[in-house]
Parts: structure tokens; sequence; C-alpha cells
């Protein structure tokens, strides 16, 4: 048993603490600490990855008690993939904090930042429904503050409806769980597993109650219809680089969908078996089509880029809803590519709107370097809408062609393929009103522009060298998409044939055998002579 599966948890919690009390009235000595955690974080990540590409499912047992009855972290390919993909998008996002500045905005930043790392390894690492639970009140109550740094009162609003929205999540996934555990007796995703298709015929409602319960918590997380109501107003009013690391929260939603229903509620869980396909994929075509929607109708620019999210995650979850390894192995790869892509986009937004002084999509004199954040935004705004030679494009036709199914084919292929398009027109209108209109207005002759402000600084290299690093991570993807897609076809795989994961769960704890005993030795020893 490897203790390296427990430190992508561990790490952070350990950091947080020691910035929040001992750190946070020095802001060089929180940024240093908080860098080098996160660094470590990225180091250990991809150790982990390499180890879980072996395709062995690694099981790390708190207390060295034996599952179902102890707390166990869990290592196969996808929980290492998201772990990596957490900690590259953390590292990235963290050096845009420190370079604009955001981070010294309010006294608890990083203290919270590596919260919210803790909480997010948590949930892709465990192994039990009630610990993802337990993860996702850590996410809760550090987005929270995160959300909230440096204060205003659309701020504040903004955050009290995005708690109140997980607290009525929360609620629900505590109902769920009691149901399960009423009728199963265990929370162990790998036990669930086993006793969930074993389920007496009386108690099969009350299974099917429970998953559907949690696939609707779930849809929270992951802000799809009818509850994806509460991501526009919290994504588009928070700091940027929070809304930029808020873009894997909506993944932990759906790897909890991927994870749960291919292992406790899978495909042949008589009670459970269709609840994904009957409910994920009509929610997932309205969600697509009311990002898209969101994306052409935005008058401003935040906004627009959450709605671009939300059609993104309706999207990757169309390719889920089937429950099918082809299907999840697209999807997987969509999923990569949108965290990044919407992180770019946030980052890129702060330092516009930061030059612009304000996000509404209308034309003002051109910001300096104009025609660079033209360029990044062009090159970003194809990323998300899923135009070639980026990895939008390969995603999307992997996941076009992963829903060839009759019934699934001409409802999956309209949306994907209209709403890439309205979303293509959505962001051309941001990008001309903002970077090409701006470039024709001219300050009348015979009159001075009045500026009570010194102009805009341009941005140093420092801060354009995350928004830069998310494009080249793109473009590897796009480069790379066969390694990428090998990798990920792996992991589905691995999804759909569970009993190593189950095998490996609930294998027995092996003992270390006592050495035997010395006669001689015994012999000699006079306590020893007195006990026989």
């Amino acid at each position: 048993m490897s203790h390296w599966i427990i430190a992508p948890v561990v790490l952070p919690a350990m950091m947080a603490p020691l910035i929040g009390y001992v750190m946070r009235h020095d802001i060089v000595l929180a940024r240093v600490a908080s860098a080098a955690s996160t660094v470590a974080l990225f180091v250990i990540a991809l150790g982990l990855a390499f180890w879980a590409a072996d395709g062995g499912t690694h099981v790390y047992r708190l207390g060295d008690w034996p599952a179902p009855f102890g707390i166990v972290l869990v290592l196969d390919r996808l929980s290492a993939m998201m772990v990596l993909l957490t900690a590259s998008l953390a590292l990235i996002v963290l050096w845009h904090s420190i370079a604009t500045g955001w981070d010294a905005k309010g006294r608890h930043f990083h203290a919270l930042y590596q919260f919210q790392l803790m909480g997010i390894c948590g949930a892709f690492l465990t192994g039990d429904a009630f610990n993802l639970f337990v993860f996702f009140e850590v996410l809760l109550i550090a987005s929270y503050g995160l959300m909230v740094h440096s204060g205003g009162k659309v701020r504040m609003q903004a955050g009290l409806q995005y708690v109140v929205m997980n607290l009525a999540g929360s609620t629900l996934f505590l109902f769920a769980l009691g149901t399960m555990y009423a009728t199963t007796g265990t929370l162990n995703m790998a036990d669930l597993a086993v006793k969930v298709p074993q389920i007496a015929a009386e108690d099969s409602g009350m299974v099917r109650v429970a998953a559907v319960l949690l696939l609707i918590v779930f849809m929270i997380k992951a802000a799809l219809f009818p509850v994806q109501f509460w991501l526009p107003g919290t994504y588009s009013n928070a700091p940027a680089p929070v809304a930029a690391l808020f873009a894997i929260m909506t993944k932990v939603g759906a790897y909890a969908i991927i994870r749960l229903h291919t292992l406790a509620f899978h495909p042949g869980a008589e009670p459970t078996k269709d609840v994904v396909t009957t409910w994920l994929f009509p929610a997932a075509m309205v969600t697509l089509t009311l990002g898209a929607l969101g994306v052409l109708a935005a008058r401003r620019l935040m906004p627009l880029l959450s709605f671009s999210v939300i059609g993104s995650m309706g999207t990757m979850m169309l390719a889920v809803a089937p429950v099918d390894a082809y299907a999840t192995e697209t999807a997987l790869y969509y999923l990569v590519h949108s965290t990044f892509s919407a992180a770019a986009l946030f980052l890129l937004a702060d330092l516009v709107v930061s030059r612009r002084g304000s996000d509404v999509l209308d034309a003002r004199p051109p910001v300096v370097q104009n025609g660079l954040f033209a360029a990044l935004f062009f090159a970003c705004a194809i990323a998300m809408a899923g135009m070639p030679p980026l990895s939008g494009f390969l995603g999307k036709l992997l996941i076009l062609d992963a829903l060839r199914e009759p019934d699934l084919m001409p409802w999956a292929w309209t949306g994907i393929l209209v709403g890439s398009l309205v979303t293509i027109v959505g962001f051309a209108r941001a990008g001309s009103m903002i970077f090409w209109k701006s470039t024709a207005l001219k300050v009348p002759e015979g009159t001075e522009a009045i500026q009570s402000d010194p102009p805009p600084a341009p941005a140093r290299g420092t801060e354009l060298a995350p928004v830069m690093m998310l494009l080249a991570l793109l473009v590897g993807l796009a480069v790379l998409a066969g390694p990428a897609t090998s990798y990920m076809r792996a992991a589905a795989n691995q999804l759909f044939e569970p009993s190593g994961y189950i095998d490996a769960v609930l294998a027995p704890v092996e003992k270390p055998e006592k050495p035997e005993a010395d006669p001689q030795h015994d012999a000699a020893d006079p306590l020893a002579e007195e006990e026989h």
C-alpha cells in the first residue's frame, strides 16, 4: 500500500492551515508556500498518472481497515487523469493570480485555494459515497470563500445564491445516502456494485429512488438542466482566476455520474440500469441549447463565457448518457479540452476587462495591445466553439461518431452542430464588438480625451503566459490526440470492466506474518520458561 495515493489530499490539507494561520499577514510567504505546494501536487499527480497507466487499481486503506468497513482511496486511470488535470489547471491559475495581484485582494486566498484543491482531489480519489459527500462539502466551503474574494455587493449576492443551491444539493445527497445505506447496508462503491444487483425485489424501488436522487445532486454540480441557473451568476461575478479554477468544478459532478453509474449502478444492475439513459440525455440536450442561446444573447463578456461553459457541459454529457465505453472515451477527451478552453477564456477576459474598464459588449476605444488580445481571443473562441484545428473540433467529432444510434443520432447531431454554429456566431459578435469596432472609434477633432487615471499598462509576459500555456495544452491535446484517446480508451474500458476495481477494493487486508519462535531462544529466556 503506497502512501502516495493520499498525498494529493494530505498535502493541501496541511498547507492550508499553515498558510491561513502563520502566513496570512505576509503575502510573499503565502505565495511561496502556495506555489511550492501546488508544484509538489503537480509532480505527485504526474507520478500517480504514470503509476496508474499500468492498468491496475491501487487502493489506500486509512488505518489499514478493510473495505467496506474502513475508508478507502482508490487510484485507477480515470482518477489519476482527473487529479493530474486538477493539478495542471491549479498551477496555471495560481500563476495568473499571483502575476495579476488577485491573490492580494483578500487575506485568505491561498489558504482557501489549498482547501479547494484538497476537496477536488479527494472527490476524485475516494472510493466511498459518503466521503464523496464530505469532499463535496469541503469544495462548497472553500469555493464560497473564493467566490466572494475581494468583496462587493453583487459578488456577495451571487455567492449567496451559489451556496443556497449547493446546500439544497447537499441535503438531497444526504437523503440519497441514507436511503441507499438503509437498503443495502453499505456506501462503499465497490461493495454497492456487488450488492445492488442482488437487492430484493421489494427493495429495488428504494434503490432506484436513491440512484435518481444522486443523479439530481450530480446534475446540480455539473450545472445541467433544470438546475443550471446558478452557474451564470456565479461564474460571471466571481474573480476571473476563481472562475477559471471553477472550470474543473462542474467536472466533479460529471466524474461522479460516470463513476457511480459504471460501478455502483452499472448497466447490469437491474434496479438502476436505465436511470442515466432515461434522464441524462434530454437534460443534456436542453443544457446544450440553453448554453448556445445564452452565448448568442449575452450583452456582457463574463456571462457569455459562463453560458459557453453550460453549453460545453451539455455537449459532454450527451456522450455520457449512453453509458457506453466508446462514448465515455469521447466524453473524457472533451472533458479535458473543455476544462482548459474555459479556463483560458476566463483568464484572458480578466486581462481584457481590467484594461477596458467593463465587460459590456459595446464599442469603446481600443485597449492597449488590442491586436494581441484579439488574436488570443480568436484562438480561445474557436477552441470553445469546436472549430478546427484545435482539440475542440476533434472532441466534438469524436462525440458525433459515438452517438450514431438511430434513436440518438438525429437529436444529438442536430443539437451539437446547430449549437456549435450559434456559439460561433455569439463569440464572433463579441470579438468584433470588443476588438474590431472599437478600432473605428476616433476622438473628435479639436477635443482631447480627459483622463483622470493613468492609462492601463500593457500586459507583462508573466500575465500572458498562463493563457498561452493553456492554448499550448489545447494544441498539444490536438497534436497528440492519438496517445490521449488511447489512454482514455483504456480508462473507459477499465470503467466498464469493474471486476478489477471491486476485487482490489474488497480484497482482505494482508497481515504481516509473525516470526516463528526460536526454541533455543525461548529456553534461554526465563520469562518464556515461566509462560511454558
